[in-house]
């Protein structure tokens, strides 16, 4: 009785434990946390401020935000599937290795068990998981934090008044020294073709983990110098329509470009400051063959804000020529009308004084008085008209 008492605290003692501690370990066993590990607590704080448990329903258990874990060692690609703890446990060994963790949309649950990991910071952690960042370079101990803005163009057959023109998204990298972890939020930037096209230049791979963030980073900026060569087609084909007699060139359009202009502005501007972060002598963490390859990046930037600064200012041009247009339409309406107004009045000035029955007015009782008028009327109603013609008011 007394053994089987024992074991009955032993299991509950261990159901408790198993209750409060999760984690992998390298074979794929449980590692056992504590429940007073900081990030997990930390983070939920952030995103739970007034403390509330979240509400849990039963139902089938969420997908896994993973999109692919590799490890690479001597900038090659090891076979089989790996558990990313026991990459980075396998990375660690060799001195050569570094493990690259894809993510796509995680939630908070996975992303601080991976934090925990790969001791990422909470404050790092949560801007992940939220995904409202400028483009941005910020340093956690070892660990660099690089937030980028995807551009994507989207296809449409006319420019309106809701066309979507520009979809963005956004890509961040936790770049450790054995370690690349890629978080991506939208479709408008696939990283499996980074993936593949990077696995083929092993002695780039070679340089580590920050090859794997020129790599991400150049296929962002590339896609911005697309999405800014299609847009320079939409600017042309707006303003040809805007100075085209045949069309109306609403302005709700040149509005709408405007908007798409400011969404891809926000992308491209900010990422000036943390690639030229990345670019300077200054900086010991990125290798300096590594550095040339940024500063080619860099330079591909801004060629694209040289682009958007040169879209911003002809929209505006095209903008403010269009409400030209509208007040010289405005004039010529005015004009118009009172032109008609001047050749009315003649009929109405005439009509009103014999309309006002004296008897002692001019021609009244003459039997050729009404004709007289009449044509008298008409023929300065006539002159009114060609004159207005000669003067292009009608």
């Amino acid at each position: 009785m007394t053994d089987r008492i024992q074991r009955g605290r032993g299991a509950a003692t261990n159901g408790q434990r198993a209750t409060t501690e999760s984690g992998s370990t390298a074979d794929g066993g449980r590692i056992l946390r504590p429940r007073s590990w900081s990030p997990v607590r930390a983070v939920t704080r952030r995103l739970n401020p007034d403390g509330a448990q979240p509400v849990t329903h039963p139902t089938a258990p969420s997908r896994s935000a993973i999109v692919d874990c590799a490890l690479y060692l001597d900038g090659q690609r090891q076979t089989g599937d790996w558990d990313y703890a026991e990459a980075l446990a396998a990375a660690r060994r060799a001195e050569t290795g570094f493990v690259w963790l894809g993510l796509h949309e995680p939630d908070l649950a996975e992303m601080t068990e991976i934090a925990a990991t790969y001791g990422l910071h909470e404050l790092a952690v949560e801007d992940a998981v939220k995904a409202q960042q400028r483009p941005k370079l910020e340093r956690f101990g070892d660990v660099s934090f690089l937030v980028l803005r995807t551009a994507r163009y989207c296809e449409h057959t006319e420019l309106t008044e809701t066309s979507d023109v520009v979809e963005t998204g956004q890509v961040m990298l936790f770049i450790g020294p054995q370690f690349l972890i890629s978080v991506r939020h939208g479709d408008a930037c696939r990283l499996a073709p980074v993936r593949e096209e990077l696995e083929a230049r092993q002695e780039l791979l070679s340089h580590g983990p920050w090859a794997v963030a020129y790599a991400i980073t150049d296929r962002v900026v590339d896609l911005y110098l697309e999405v800014a060569d299609r847009l320079e087609d939409d600017m042309d084909a707006l303003e040809a329509e805007v100075f085209d007699r045949q069309s109306s060139g609403r302005i709700q359009r040149i509005y709408q470009m405007k908007r798409e202009l400011v969404e891809f502005k926000r992308a491209v501007m900010p990422l000036q400051r943390p690639l030229l972060a990345l670019t300077t002598q200054m900086n010991r963490e990125v290798p300096k063959e590594v550095r040339r390859y940024f500063r080619d990046v860099q330079d591909h930037l801004s060629r694209t804000v040289e682009q958007v600064n040169s879209y911003d200012d002809l929209l505006n041009s095209i903008l403010q020529a269009r409400l030209a247009q509208v007040t010289v339409d405005q004039n010529n309406d005015m004009r118009k009308i009172a032109a008609w107004a001047a050749i009315a009045a003649v009929w109405t000035a005439i009509a009103g004084i014999y309309g006002m029955n004296f008897d002692f007015m001019p021609e009244v009782h003459w039997i050729y008085g009404y004709p007289v008028v009449m044509s008298l009327m008409v023929t300065i109603s006539l002159a009114l008209y060609r004159w207005f013609r000669r003067n292009d008011w009608l």
